[in-house]
């Protein structure tokens, strides 16, 4: 066991023995360090002023990440390379991106800046070839400026990425990749004690071990919503359990039948995998938080927050998708609607802990739909989401699944439409007319500041037509206005409905 977190810093080993277990990365680059550089806006990952990158080996090969510095735990950073504002600039001058951003005049007050300039490095370093301004807006949807406007900052990246790695960091790769395989290691890390710790293990067996010791300790994950408990909410946690180098709890792979999410994996990592299963997963994962976000936060973790108006588990839910519980007395698995009981309470034992989701891929004759709606499209909590799974034979539905959050204590199947709707045609829209009616019997949706219950009624009665609109044959590009599922590839349009 170790007794100190490991890290790079400025081509540097350090290594750290002595930190509370709540110490954010933002404290301990502004507190201890000195590093200013790094700012602090909203202080709950919203609006990308802390933004730094961590280098991490992904598949073996170096990747920098952006990451919101304000809600990641420093002990999280075990085995990564840690880079700020501070470490771009160069012995001849500065770095290409901080050089465009002066250039075309891409800062005004600058208290953005430098998240900018470090959301932008990490898209450096993708080093995509025919990059397109709409790539580069996605990419800082997780930055916000209040003075320049974003026109010069994207020429800016535009200018920065379009003549190929040309930096010390990538000059330097393969040196650093092989000083971060050394971080890697087997060993559990306590940094603290009995009263207070941040303990990172290793493999399922000290995790089972030491939660089933300390049922009263913080799971942490990616931190994205335990880091607002520490900010926002200023909530003591003295006992920390960090999951991220749990050995195989952040592994995904596919099958014939499906997918398998290890709950550790990131929203960047196992987004690679949904996709193949449905577009319409994609378009919403892009969605959840911004780059900072999904390069931290699990799926496993918005599972397991039990959260009434998370994204995932409604198109989870409408895919049949099953969990994986285990404790130091075994593992059982269950669907996933099972898992949510009521508000606040889940169907999991204070020792267990989730470890992967299995997701069932679609059968031919099933089609998926899923939408999210929200008052932003970026970085913005769900009024509604909402999730649809068709069995469909001979243009009858022979099975449905709808699941929708924000609109019960849970997110929660429609029963009640499920039902009217078996035995429906989907080229009969007066077939749909009861089901469409049974959502207001299947939910009494609260009102909130996201929405009222006749709102939120209204909308999921029209998604649910909508999503039958277009399992019915109709285009995507005629019935949404963004996500649309037809791909432009030499001209002809590839729609993915089965």
């Amino acid at each position: 066991m170790r007794t100190a977190i490991r890290f790079l810093r400025k081509g540097k080993l350090v290594e750290l023995d002595r930190f509370e277990p709540t110490t954010t990365l933002l404290d301990y680059l502004r507190l201890t360090e000195r590093s200013t550089g790094t700012k602090e806006g909203c202080g709950e990952g919203d609006c990308g002023a802390c933004t730094i990158a961590l280098g991490r080996l992904r598949d073996g090969k170096l990747v920098y990440e952006p990451v919101n510095s304000c809600i990641l735990l420093l002990g999280q950073i075990d085995g990564c390379e840690l880079l700020t504002v501070e470490d771009l600039e160069r012995p001849d001058g500065l770095h290409p991106v901080q050089q465009a951003l002066a250039d075309l005049h891409g800062s005004q007050c600058g208290f953005c800046t430098p998240g900018f300039v470090m959301s932008l490095f990490t898209l450096y370093h993708t080093n995509t070839a025919g990059l397109t301004r709409k790539n580069v807006t996605d990419w800082i949807a997780g930055n916000l400026c209040r003075c320049t406007g974003y026109r010069p900052i994207v020429d800016a990246a535009m200018e920065a990425c379009r003549s190929g790695l040309n930096d010390t960091f990538a000059a330097r790769a393969t040196e650093t990749e092989a000083k971060l395989q050394v971080l890697q290691d087997a060993q559990d890390i306590l940094v603290g004690s009995g009263d207070g710790f941040f303990f990172a293990p290793a493999s399922f067996q000290s995790l089972l071990e030491t939660y089933g010791e300390h049922t009263d300790a913080t799971l942490v994950s990616g931190a994205t919503d335990v880091g607002l408990w520490i900010t926002k909410h200023l909530k003591d946690l003295p006992k920390v359990i960090y999951l991220g180098r749990v050995n195989g709890l952040s592994t995904c792979y596919e099958d014939e039948q499906g997918i398998r999410l290890g709950a550790g994996a990131s929203y960047a990592v196992a987004e690679q995998f949904l996709k193949k299963i449905d577009p319409d997963l994609e378009t919403v994962i892009s969605r959840i938080g911004s780059k900072q976000v999904r390069a931290s936060g699990t799926v496993g973790g918005n599972i397991a927050n039990g959260s009434p108006i998370g994204d995932m588990p409604p198109m989870l839910i409408a895919l049949n998708a099953e969990i994986e519980l285990q404790s130091n007395r075994g593992r059982r698995t269950l669907p996933l609607e099972d898992y949510f009981i009521d508000y606040g309470k889940q169907n999991i034992a204070a020792s267990e802990v989730l470890t992967s989701i299995t997701v069932p891929r679609l059968a031919e004759d099933q089609i998926f739909r899923a939408y999210k709606i929200s008052k932003r499209f970026d970085q913005d909590i769900s009024a509604i989401m909402a999730a649809f799974r068709f069995t469909v034979k001979d243009g009858l539905l022979i099975d449905v699944r709808i699941a929708f959050g924000g609109m019960a204590a849970t997110p929660k199947r429609a029963a009640c439409s499920e039902m009217v709707l078996i035995g429906a045609h989907l080229e009969d829209r007066s077939s749909w007319e009861m089901a469409l009616n049974a959502i207001e019997r299947d939910y009494s949706p609260l009102s909130d500041m996201r929405a009222s219950s006749d709102y939120r009624c209204s909308v999921g009665r029209s998604l649910l037509e909508k999503a039958l609109i277009e399992a019915s044959g109709l285009s995507s590009q005629n019935a949404r206005v963004s996500g649309q599922r037809e791909l432009i590839s030499g001209g002809a349009h590839v729609n993915f409905s089965p």
